[in-house]
């Protein structure tokens, strides 16, 4: 029982390392996962933007489709380009309504550069449909549960703001985000057809840009070509601060992930503390041992035992100890992980975060229980080793 109460801080500290590791690294999977159901190689073009009043605001509105085209014209490292632009309200089929989370006008390359697949026998709209600003849309599977039920949509004509559309492709599922969001509640039209349509302007200007590169290697030079064909398209001069921004998917997942990283070996320091407490426990109870066999250890003396013997045989205990600890903290941390995983998973439905066991985050813990057995019985062992055979003797 002492025992066991000597090894519960060394315990508690290697479950929760262990845990906060695991789950930081299922976290850093959904994250990048998340990332790569954005797109190959996504590269977004903004337009420049200013914190105002704490919030992140567009103060240039320069962007045109035909900066997107020019992109897959003139840059060789581009693959593939869409504008975006946003909008919103009610979408209405017979007497159902409903007000998708996502409606979006977007060009004919964002099928290509955001992964996603159109069901047959529907299509995504082209590059005629675009020009001539047809009526059509796509949409995501939440979107036709709601409006049709088990009904074929193919062919059928909704209205949007009033505003008749003609669904000509259904989306392949995606689920829900990192952050919850059902990625299938979203409309998609040709953006010249939103903006002429819904919007009502007779201006080029688009929200975003989305732009694919040709290959992973080639992420840098499609962004310095695009940078350089902007600059040159906007007559941004030298020293001027230029009217857009751009970034890539993976600059944004490797923000996130070094978010993700930096918390999780906070939560894990902190964690570790537990573990210099537990080695405090160990070497209180390994004095309180050296205490309670005095005696022995002056037998053990009188019949040959030489110091380093009974300092090595307390020093092996405290090391027993602390590594009996790390390995049921370990195996305790692994079913944390496993149940905290289970538990994020069922209260987000969709969220599908992977049960992840840090194999090195083990190791890790075991060797740091080890040494915390090594350096808190070091003492007691050299205690022990110095004491006297023949005061040890007399001890009662």
């Amino acid at each position: 029982m002492r025992a066991g109460l000597t090894v519960l801080g060394v315990v508690i500290g290697i479950a929760a390392v262990t845990a906060m590791v695991s789950i930081g690294q299922s976290l850093g999977q959904v994250i990048q996962s998340q990332f790569d159901s954005l797109g190959t190689n996504v590269i977004i073009v903004s337009p420049k933007s200013e914190r105002r009043g704490g919030v992140r605001q567009n103060v240039s509105l320069t962007l045109t489709a035909a900066d997107a085209q020019a992109m897959v014209d003139e840059c060789p490292s581009v693959g593939a380009s869409s504008p975006l632009v946003g909008t919103g309200g009610q979408v209405i089929y017979g007497n159902v309504n409903w007000r998708p989370d996502q409606m979006m006008g977007v060009g004919e390359g964002f099928e290509q550069i955001g992964t996603w697949q159109v069901l047959e026998p529907g299509r995504f709209f082209n590059q005629t449909d675009i020009l001539s600003r047809s009526k059509v849309c796509v949409i995501g599977q939440t979107v036709r549960k709601k409006l049709f039920q088990t009904r074929n949509p193919i062919g059928e004509t909704i209205r949007v703001r009033n505003v008749p559309f003609r669904v000509v492709g259904i989306l392949k599922e995606k689920g829900t985000d990192l952050v919850g969001r059902d990625q299938d509640d979203i409309l998609l039209m040709p953006y010249s057809t939103v903006r002429k349509r819904l919007q009502g302007s007779s201006f080029n200007n688009v929200d975003v840009i989305f732009v694919s590169a040709t290959g992973s290697g080639q992420m840098t030079d499609a962004t310095y070509e695009i940078n350089q064909l902007l600059l040159d398209r906007h007559r941004v001069g030298q020293g001027e601060t230029p009217d857009f921004e751009i970034q890539s998917s993976t600059q944004i997942a490797g923000v996130f992930g070094a978010i993700t990283g930096t918390i999780t070996l906070f939560l894990s320091a902190v964690a570790g503390i537990s573990l210099l407490v537990g080695g405090v426990g160990i070497m209180n109870i390994m004095l309180v041992s050296v205490t309670e066999r005095t005696r022995e250890i002056g037998i053990r003396m009188a019949v040959g035992a030489r110091s380093w013997d009974i300092m090595f045989q307390f020093l092996v205990e405290s090391v027993l100890l602390s590594c009996f600890g790390g390995m049921v903290g370990f195996a305790l941390g692994v079913g944390f992980s496993a149940g905290g995983t289970a538990l994020i998973n069922y209260f987000s439905p969709g969220a599908d975060w992977p049960v992840v066991i840090s194999i090195p985050a083990g190791l890790l813990a075991f060797v740091f229980a080890t040494f915390v057995g090594v350096v808190f019985g070091l003492y007691p062992a050299i205690r022990a080793s110095q004491l006297d055979p023949i005061d040890a003797l007399r001890y009662e």
